[in-house]
């Protein structure tokens, strides 16, 4: 009788340990960002924003690139709009994060020191207009509602260019700033008339049948961008072998996700809190909906978005690009990451 309630006491005292080490150590959960090690040795980590659209795609799979390698662990933090994003840099709570263009160039204006590092893609966007619509072209949508995700977007600025050469006047279209996550609801609710936003929100109205294409971007705009990576003065001041690292990470899951398209929805789905079957559908029909090479950030191209910035009243002055960006830290020769997406 003793040593049955001795054997059962120290049995249950074992499991209890047991139980209390599991929970404290929750050996099941992936590593956090205040405590990342590798064989021992501990790793740098930062945190990354994102929005969940394929402009943002190489942020979640950077995440998931290095949760086990041996270099800075990038944790990406989802966010659904871009409000929310400016008050977490201005608070000091994010550092990094990937962002539509002009709204980047706003903030340095305003005197934030920000400075873009990398694109985050090049097209990925569409005009998605309702269903019971006849529209076939811009001018199809004078005194209709349009949503976009910012008035900082380029998104906006596009538009408004494409109004320009239509003919459209600025009136004749009234603009409305959505989430894009809450866009395709909008449309379907006929709240709105059409929309113009990075995937996957295009191509979920178009899979529901609540909505059709009316412009994919890379036809208003070839090699369109809306998106690029920005980082902190102070984070590339104090670590800038962990922005080396960010730069690195997000050109390798460029080329990983151009060569591995449903790879890419795979991994990013979970992040994006979306349907697989939708990212695979967006990066893959057509196949040049989005695109991930091609995305060091030129003279060019964001010179291009300052000035149409300053005619749409959005930008106040001609920033200096040599001031905006810093691209110290793309890698010369651009590998695809090395990633098991089973």
């Amino acid at each position: 009788m003793f040593r049955s309630s001795a054997t059962r006491w120290i049995l249950g005292t074992a499991i209890f340990v047991t139980g209390i080490t599991l929970l404290r150590y929750r050996p099941w959960h992936p590593p956090t960002r205040e405590a990342v090690a590798t064989e021992g040795v501990v790793r740098d980590s930062l945190t990354v924003g994102f929005l969940p659209v394929t402009c943002h795609l190489t942020c979640p799979v950077t995440d998931f690139a290095t949760r086990h390698s041996a270099n800075t662990r990038f944790d990406s933090q989802r966010f659904t709009d871009f409000p929310t994003i400016v008050e977490s840099m201005k608070g000091g709570r994010l550092e990094a994060s990937f962002m539509i263009a002009p709204l980047a160039m706003k903030l340095r204006e305003q005197g934030m020191p920000v400075k873009i590092l990398y694109l985050g893609h090049r097209d990925g966007s569409t005009v998605m207009v309702r269903k019971d619509l006849p529209a076939r072209d811009l001018r199809d949508l004078r005194g209709k509602t349009l949503a976009v995700p910012s008035k900082y977007s380029n998104q906006y600025l596009v538009i408004h260019k494409l109004m320009d050469d239509q003919g459209v006047k600025p009136d004749e279209i009234r603009f409305v700033e959505l989430p894009p996550p809450d866009m395709p609801g909008a449309l379907a609710a006929k709240a709105i008339d059409a929309y113009f936003v990075g995937e996957p929100f295009a191509a979920k109205a178009e899979l529901d049948g609540s909505g059709r294409v009316l412009y994919y971007a890379k036809d208003i705009w070839p090699h369109f961008i809306s998106c690029v990576l920005v980082a902190h003065e102070k984070l590339i001041r104090e670590r800038p072998s962990v922005v080396r690292d960010l730069v690195r990470g997000i050109a390798e899951s460029g080329e990983w996700a151009e060569t591995h398209r449903l790879g890419a929805a795979k991994v990013a789905a979970p992040y994006f809190r979306q349907d697989e079957a939708l990212v695979r559908f967006v990066l893959t029909q057509p196949p040049d909906r989005v695109s991930y090479r091609m995305l060091t950030p030129t003279d060019e191209d964001l010179g291009q978005i300052r000035d149409m910035g300053i005619k749409a009243g959005i930008l106040e002055r001609r920033i200096d690009i040599r001031d905006l960006v810093d691209r110290s830290f793309i890698p010369t020769d651009i590998k695809a990451a090395n990633i098991d997406a089973q």
